[in-house]
């Protein structure tokens, strides 16, 4: 499939601005509520393992959610399937608020994340409309910029919300921001599928595109490696607050700070990753960042078995762990859309299952595991990034062919 024209310089930054704020729905309905972790156990008389709960259902509905969404792009174009699952999120923002129990807050944010996942899978599939592979990393590499805001900013101000107010209005905020990106796709986004290039086949059809996907064994590389890595991501979200407020006495404003450390790092190495992009291929910087990554997974994990350790010695490792997404995310997905052809909403679609998936069995893995240190969050990663390492190096260098 041919790349559209890419846009004017103008129009280029525009959507480049909008479409990184819809990839953010994700981080920011994930970070700012973070810091609100013990005020949920106290107000709902929850335990710890319960109010994890509620980011895993979050994440299986982000992995659900993908699976509809990106299909549906591909059949009625873009803009449509998007406005419907941002109108879902923020009804089921507003719909938090009011949550009597625990279990009914796991609910709306399983609602929540089906609706708010059209514009993550939605978003890659416009990117891949209208760019080639390395145009694509590149244009990734900028998403990363724009979305990489939000890890720094959701926790500050989720903590700053809580000095102020309590928890009811972090998903305010959420409802707010919702209705400001639905109001950016309704008015300013443009269509990039179009009518002549949409699929008109049924779920036969559909099946059979995944199944060609699932089966080409270089997309399947270059998904897992990154949804292996982003995995590791969702398992540092899930433990950090345990980790960081609990263990090391570490205030909610403070954490929020150190989350967005580790957000800032991999805003820098994703703008890096734009200037490598002149010299090297996506495919030649993965093949480094992937080793360099595993290492210091594997650092941090040896760290957490000292206890107590020092804070510090847990910070440095992890932070390389997480700033390395920067060069994996953008060059990963680029290399595995470039393996679309014709469906690259459900090549999205199986991109982003693939990483919420994984990181709902990253996020459930350091709950399971929980003995009141910060091993099972640093072996989790650890494990996570070493079978990223093991996809890339098995299975990304075989078959030539693109798939169609």
């Amino acid at each position: 499939m041919t790349a559209n024209p890419t846009p004017t310089k103008p129009g280029r930054l525009g959507l480049i601005v909008i479409l990184g704020s819809l990839t953010a729905f994700a981080p920011l309905s994930i970070d700012m509520y973070l810091p609100a972790f013990p005020a949920l156990e106290t107000h709902f008389g929850a335990s710890a393992g319960a109010v994890q709960g509620t980011l895993a259902a979050f994440f299986i509905g982000l992995a659900i959610g993908q699976s509809v969404h990106g299909p549906l792009s591909d059949r009625l174009g873009r803009r449509l399937p998007m406005v419907g699952g941002i109108l879902v999120y923020v009804a089921a923002s507003i719909a938090a608020i009011f949550a009597p129990d625990i279990e009914t807050l796991s609910v709306l944010r399983f609602v929540q994340a089906l609706g708010g996942c059209a514009g993550i899978v939605i978003a890659r599939a416009m990117v891949r409309d209208l760019f080639d592979e390395r145009d694509s990393a590149r244009v990734f590499s900028l998403l990363m910029l724009v979305m990489g805001l939000a890890p720094i900013l959701a926790p500050m101000l989720g903590g700053q919300l809580l000095a102020i107010a309590d928890w009811r209005w972090i998903f305010a905020a959420l409802a707010t921001f919702g209705a400001a990106c639905l109001g950016a796709v309704f008015f300013a986004l443009p269509e990039t599928l179009p009518a002549e290039q949409r699929q008109r086949g049924g779920l036969a059809r559909i099946l059979h595109a995944y199944g060609r996907l699932l089966a080409d064994p270089v997309f399947m590389g270059f998904s897992l490696s990154s949804g292996f890595l982003m995995a590791g991501m969702f398992a540092y979200i899930t433990g950090s607050p345990f980790v960081f407020i609990t263990l090391y006495g570490v205030s909610p404003q403070a954490y929020g700070l150190l989350f967005g450390l580790n957000a800032l790092g991999l805003i820098a190495t994703s703008q890096i990753n734009m200037r490598l992009l002149r010299h090297y291929s996506g495919r030649q910087i993965l093949a480094v960042v992937m080793v360099a990554q595993a290492l210091a997974a594997v650092a941090l994990a040896g760290v957490t078995l000292v206890q107590p350790a020092q804070l510090v010695f847990v910070l440095v490792p992890l932070f390389a762990c997480i700033a390395s997404l920067g060069f994996v995310s953008a060059n990963a997905a680029a290399a595995a859309m470039s393996r679309a052809g014709a469906n690259a909403g459900i090549a999205s679609a199986l991109i982003g299952v693939l990483q919420f998936g994984l990181g709902a069995l990253g996020g459930a893995f350091v709950g399971l595991f929980d003995n009141g240190t910060a091993a099972p969050m640093g072996f989790t990663i650890a494990g996570l990034s070493l079978a990223g390492l093991l996809a890339h190096r098995l299975l990304t260098g075989r078959g030539t062919n693109q798939t169609s």
